[in-house]
């Protein structure tokens, strides 16, 4: 895809969204399906199901999905696309690419072995290795804008309020 057909592809949605912002607020949406004989949760993707269960370090035996790898996947993805758009649309030519993601976690915390180690990813690396002719500045404005407008990072760096509710029902009472 080039710049004039991602800005033929965009400009509607664009023009649409500027004269009614309604109709740019979506709620995606996610839905699992527990399985406690395998401690793991089937997630339905666009592209098919996915299971997800323990990873290796705290009981899994790997044939899972881990959802820590897929929430740095997902910023791989995002960021990635993202990067594209934002270069297509500048006009810089970005003949290879690699994106990476590391996550530093710290399973005492996950598994209740110190109340004091953090559950949760203590710091996150991501890193584009791209072979392209951009500049400096050009290099700048990319990952400037690709921060700014790659829905994952943003999110992880200015965290939504999040809550959750939980709902019992006992289908085994008549």
């Amino acid at each position: 895809m080039n710049s004039q057909e991602l800005r033929a592809a965009q400009m509607p949605l664009k023009k649409r969204y500027r004269q009614d912002p309604q109709a740019a607020m979506l709620t995606l949406q996610a839905h699992g399906r527990l399985n406690q004989d395998r401690i793991s949760v089937r997630i339905q993707t666009g592209l098919g199901r996915v299971e997800a269960g323990l990873h290796p370090a705290t009981g899994g035996d790997g044939t899972l999905a881990c959802s820590g790898d897929m929430l740095l996947e997902a910023l791989a993805a995002c960021a990635g696309v993202t990067l594209g758009a934002v270069a297509t649309a500048m006009g810089i030519q970005i003949r290879d690419g690699l994106v990476s993601v590391e996550g530093d976690l710290d399973f005492r915390g996950t598994l209740g072995v110190d109340k004091e180690a953090e559950v949760g990813f203590k710091a996150i690396r991501l890193k584009f290795d791209l072979d392209t002719d951009a500049d400096a500045d050009q290099m700048a404005s990319l990952m400037r804008l690709t921060e700014r407008y790659c829905v994952v990072h943003r999110t992880l760096s200015h965290p939504p309020a999040l809550s959750v509710r939980c709902e019992r029902r006992n289908r085994s009472a008549a």
